[in-house]
């Protein structure tokens, strides 16, 4: 990564930073893998009843198409 630059008031306060798009795509795309992960915690964590994601797509196909 490279190092960021800021945008600051003229007290010399950080207000943004600036980063390279390289590096804005890479901190999104794991912070997207994290949600991920969390999901999968938050789910497995549950007493909820689950199913095969094959039967929940084919339920809510079901219910958009009595729409």
């Amino acid at each position: 990564m490279h190092t960021p630059q800021y945008i600051t008031d003229n007290k010399g306060k950080k207000l943004s930073v600036v980063l390279p798009i390289k590096d804005y795509r890479k901190i999104m795309e794991e912070l997207e893998e994290l949600e991920d992960i969390r999901l999968y915690d938050e789910a497995m964590a549950s007493k909820e009843r689950s199913m095969p994601i094959e039967k929940a797509f084919k339920l809510i196909e079901a219910k958009r198409k009595k729409k």
